[in-house]
């Protein structure tokens, strides 16, 4: 039996609006600009897991089913992650206990907040890559 840790796996929604442009969200524990997401619960599926952290995150309802645009691993913090381009349902953006800041943001200025190995995961839902990208990363750049 491997005494390895296991992967976790990780959703998170790139919400797109009328304009095209992406919410990001700054996270209250790091600083760092990111599109809402987070950690599957035991007992959820992924759409309730990408619904529910979403909605926690930025105060925003999504619609149903999601698109998946990218699988990203994050080679030192062993995480797998879906990513989903999102179109709003109802809600405001909001900020909460996990939030500090939302932005909506174009092309250009996601390359400027976020990490490179979440702003790619932006552009690909913008792009609406298709297949989905599969990519990975060190938690900051793209290996």
């Amino acid at each position: 039996m491997s005494t390895e840790r296991p992967h976790s796996v990780s959703v998170a929604g790139v919400v797109v609006d009328g304009q095209g442009r992406a919410l990001l969200i700054q996270r209250r524990d790091n600083g760092h600009w990111e599109p809402p997401g987070g950690i599957l619960e035991r007992e959820e599926t992924i759409p309730e897991a990408l619904q529910r952290e979403v909605l926690e995150e930025t105060g925003i309802k999504i619609a149903l089913p999601a698109t998946l645009t990218g699988v990203y691993k994050n080679m030192k913090g062993l995480i797998v992650s879906l990513v989903f381009r999102c179109e709003a349902a109802d809600g405001t953006p909001t900020t909460g206990d996990e939030t500090r800041a939302l932005r909506w943001v174009t092309r250009e200025e996601v390359a400027e907040l976020a990490d490179e190995a979440y702003a790619i995961r932006v552009l690909d839902a913008l792009d609406a890559a298709s297949p989905p990208a599969v990519r990975a990363h060190d938690g900051v750049k793209l290996v």
